[in-house]
């Protein structure tokens, strides 16, 4: 450092060339120049720090429950639907049940013998009533489809059509 550049009092600024302390004031009584105070204008901030802060915290609380509370949601929907599935079992087993008692009654089994196996007590007559079925519209063999048909009756029909065909047929 050079001479000229060292401070000319001891706080370590300069006042610079040419300028004391006392050039700096205004003397006693003379005007003084109005104080200037500069400000630094900040822009107007729509949302506050806090308020992010705020709005940070709450979204990263959100994240952290968002996974737990959807387990808890499918898990009681799976608790619901296992009880209602119980309750159709246990409906079941009571239908089961009921029934398992209708067998225990000797005339309920008589009545299933009878209607299932067709079978009568020595001494009692078998009647069997067969009713016929009602006819479809039109000619029977004509309305039923191919489908209700075995095959070796279209296997019949075939060589039925085989038969009658005229020879101009057979030579074209």
């Amino acid at each position: 450092m050079s001479a000229s550049r060292r401070p000319s009092h001891p706080g370590g600024r300069s006042t610079g060339p040419g300028r004391t302390r006392a050039g700096r004031r205004p003397a006693p009584g003379s005007k003084a120049r109005p104080k200037i105070k500069r400000v630094r204008v900040r822009p107007e901030r729509k949302v506050s720090r806090r308020a992010a802060v705020i709005a940070l915290v709450l979204s990263a609380l959100a994240l952290a429950y968002a996974y737990p509370l959807r387990t808890y949601v499918e898990q009681r929907i799976e608790i619901n639907r296992l009880e209602a599935e119980q309750e159709e079992q246990r409906d079941h087993i009571a239908e089961l049940e009921a029934e398992r008692l209708k067998w225990d009654d000797p005339e309920y089994v008589k009545a299933q013998i009878r209607s299932s196996l067709l079978l009568v007590e020595p001494g009692e007559d078998l009647v069997i009533v067969h009713e016929p079925e009602k006819p479809e519209e039109g000619d029977g063999e004509e309305a039923a489809s191919d489908e209700e048909r075995p095959w070796y009756d279209e296997l019949v029909d075939s060589f039925e059509d085989a038969d009658q065909l005229e020879q101009e047929e057979v030579e074209d």
